[in-house]
């Protein structure tokens, strides 16, 4: 695999670049410097990350589904759910919906190519629907009483036509998740961090949003429980139609406006490459 001699390099390091200490810029350096390893994993790490955080996400559905359970509330059940995205942070895991702003801005700035970016979404998807699976069944098999509440759930997600509505909450979806990751990584602050993951895990999950690979371990749960109208067949349709959607609001509702506004900074980054 292709690596850069010095991926941790910046552009100020050159003295024929014009040097800036905006705000802006400085994050943006940290995005890239800290973002650049990750499209340089190995197979066996980048697989098992995306597990991990799998497994991780599925604690944060098993917590939904309790608390949907016993209240009946979706916005408890939101606020549940945020454990997972708190692990995710904390663990220095990685969810597929992470991968559309940071990773994005390290090829933008050339310090990685375009198949390292497509190696690294597609490693991790199917590293989380691999972690997810296990934990579903894990669920599935421990908690009996859940499988009403995952099948309810189930059908509302599957049972959507895949049509603009329908769309338009993945693509929503999508630009909250990476607007969570554009928050976290513009601090170093962990206590900010874990309330921007508690936010936008009620945004999604609170007002109904479409997540491809949390809404999944939904449905895992409910197929491994045997519920009505829960198969892997129902459920892959849904499942390209929410992706396509999570794609476009993360990488046009947010990245491409990031992209537009440090164009500047990147091509100073990109000009230290030559």
């Amino acid at each position: 695999m292709d690596t850069k001699d010095d991926p941790q390099r910046s552009p100020d390091a050159r003295e024929d670049e014009p040097s800036t200490t905006e705000e802006k810029d400085e994050a943006l350096d940290r995005v890239i410097v800290e973002g650049t390893p990750r499209l340089y994993r190995s197979t066996p790490d980048l697989l098992a990350t995306g597990v991990v955080a799998g497994i991780e996400v599925g604690i944060g559905v098993l917590a939904l589904l309790v608390v949907v359970h016993e209240t009946d509330s979706m916005l408890l059940g939101a606020l549940a759910f945020s454990v997972g995205f708190i692990a995710l942070r904390l663990g220095h895991s990685e969810l597929f919906t992470e991968s559309f702003h940071v990773p994005v801005m390290v090829v933008v700035a050339g310090e990685a190519r375009w198949t390292h970016l497509l190696r690294l979404w597609g490693g991790t998807l199917l590293g989380n629907l691999v972690g997810g699976w296990v934990l579903a069944w894990l669920v599935a098999v421990s908690l009996p009483d859940l499988h009403s509440t995952a099948g309810a759930l189930n059908r509302e997600l599957i049972d959507r036509p895949l049509d603009l509505g329908t769309f338009a909450l993945a693509v929503l979806a999508g630009a909250a998740i990476t607007l969570l990751t554009r928050m976290q990584s513009g601090t170093e602050d962990d206590m900010a961090k874990v309330v921007a993951a508690v936010a936008i895990a009620f945004v999604i999950v609170g007002t109904g949003l479409l997540h491809s690979v949390l809404d999944t371990l939904i449905t895992f749960v409910a197929v491994h429980a045997g519920e009505p109208g829960a198969s892997l067949a129902a459920w892959l349709p849904w499942f390209g139609w929410v992706v396509l959607g999570n794609l476009v609001g993360g990488l046009l509702l947010t990245t491409l406006l990031r992209v537009v506004r440090s164009r500047e900074r990147l091509e100073q980054w990109r000009s230290a490459d030559t």
